[in-house]
């Protein structure tokens, strides 16, 4: 006997153990999906600090290595009250240095020449010509300087001429000092090693030719 339309429709049988059937488990719903992670607070990025690749701002009392980068900071301390960085100092301290210097000089030569180094007793005898007999490169130096203060430049050659040469080179660089000084431009001078190893070798050379027969004319 056939069911009519309005018949129930026949439900699938369960399993064995109670569980719904075959049809029943392919129509559950799927697992909710996992929530999404919470953002992370902007104060919780600044607390952490920058990434390792990356460098911070710069705090320290002069520029990193390589320079000022963009966007980097160097702290500059406040200027002083009545200061003005891009002011030269006045004239009368910028030469207060070179005039100094001048006097000092000018004092030394004149007391060399008041009183004369050719008089036994005046000025000690140098010790290595005491002792050795043999002439350093300062021997005849006081003799050179009394003869160049009274205007006799041969006389002061033949007692010492590095002393001469010394003279004309200090000379040079008074002057080259006091204009820059005028124009309130600062003088640098920077002597690398090679420098002293030919001052050196000059005041060698200039100690064994004068010590030597063919160099007596360099003797004092």
């Amino acid at each position: 006997m056939n069911r009519g339309a309005g018949s129930p429709a026949a439900t699938p049988a369960p399993g064995p153990s109670g569980a719904p059937g075959p049809a029943a488990s392919t129509a559950a719903e799927p697992p909710p999906a996992a929530p999404a992670p919470a953002p992370v607070p902007a104060s919780a990025h600044a607390a952490a600090g920058p990434p390792p690749d990356e460098p911070g701002p710069w705090t320290g009392p002069t520029d990193p290595p390589g320079g000022n980068p963009a966007g980097h900071h160097r702290p500059f301390p406040p200027p002083a009250v009545g200061a003005h960085p891009d002011r030269p100092p006045p004239r009368h301290r910028r030469l207060a240095a070179p005039s100094a210097v001048l006097a000092a000089v000018a004092g030394a030569f004149a007391y060399v020449g008041a009183v004369d180094p050719n008089e036994p007793g005046h000025y000690p005898v140098c010790p290595l010509l005491q002792l050795t007999g043999i002439y350093c490169p300062g021997c005849g130096g006081l003799r050179s300087a009394h003869a160049f203060v009274h205007g006799e430049p041969g006389t002061a050659f033949g007692a010492n001429a590095l002393a001469v040469a010394g003279y004309l080179l200090f000379a040079v660089f008074w002057v080259v000092w006091l204009v820059r000084a005028v124009r309130a431009k600062p003088v640098r001078i920077t002597l690398g090693p090679a420098w002293w190893w030919g001052l050196g070798a000059v005041l060698a050379g200039f100690t064994v030719v004068r010590n030597l027969p063919f160099g007596s004319g360099l003797a004092p």
